[in-house]
């Protein structure tokens, strides 16, 4: 293990973070492990991030940022649309889904990550307006692809009877909100 001396050592527990998560799932990862794989010892996350909840607090507020980038590059696109970009963020971004939705596992009262989330939801919301005014529908519709997206990524979904997920989720969306 080399001493503290790392170029962008946040960057490096993040990627560390995410390789681990994409291996064993949220739980499973611990400081020591992301320090062993970022080649950093094992108080540097300490350091950066306080505790295994900052590290997936960090994570989860990446992860509603490059949520929102993915849906705001869809611009003014119908639900359908919106919908196969979140999916397809989900199934791209994995590690970082899977801690977003977990409040259990980081810090929901952090400021950036409350932003964060904010700006997606703000996106989501708008995608979701173009298949009703009724605030209900907005739900309806987000989970709608919140589910499809789980159900790919835990392989609960026969895929052989389905095309890519960008195909279905698209098919699926139209199905129900035309």
């Amino acid at each position: 293990m080399s001493p503290y001396h790392h170029g962008d050592l946040r960057r490096a527990v993040l990627d560390a973070a995410v390789a681990a998560i994409t291996e064993h799932g949220p739980a499973g990862i611990s400081l020591r492990d992301l320090a062993r794989r970022a080649g950093v010892s094992h108080a540097g996350p300490v350091h950066h991030f306080g505790d295994k909840a900052g590290v997936l607090t960090a994570l989860a507020t990446e992860g509603f940022d490059l949520l929102a980038d993915a849906l705001a590059a869809e611009g003014e696109q119908d639900f359908a649309e919106v919908g196969v970009a979140y999916v397809r963020f989900a199934i791209e971004h994995r590690a970082h889904f899977e801690v977003m939705f977990r409040p259990e596992l980081h810090r929901e009262d952090d400021e950036a990550l409350a932003v964060a989330r904010d700006r997606a939801g703000l996106l989501l919301t708008s995608g979701a307006s173009s298949v009703s005014d009724d605030a209900m529908a907005g739900v309806a519709a987000w989970s709608l692809m919140h589910g499809f997206a789980n159900l790919w990524l835990t392989g609960a979904l026969r895929t052989e009877h389905l095309e890519d997920p960008d195909t279905a989720a698209r098919a699926i969306a139209r199905l129900l909100f035309p």
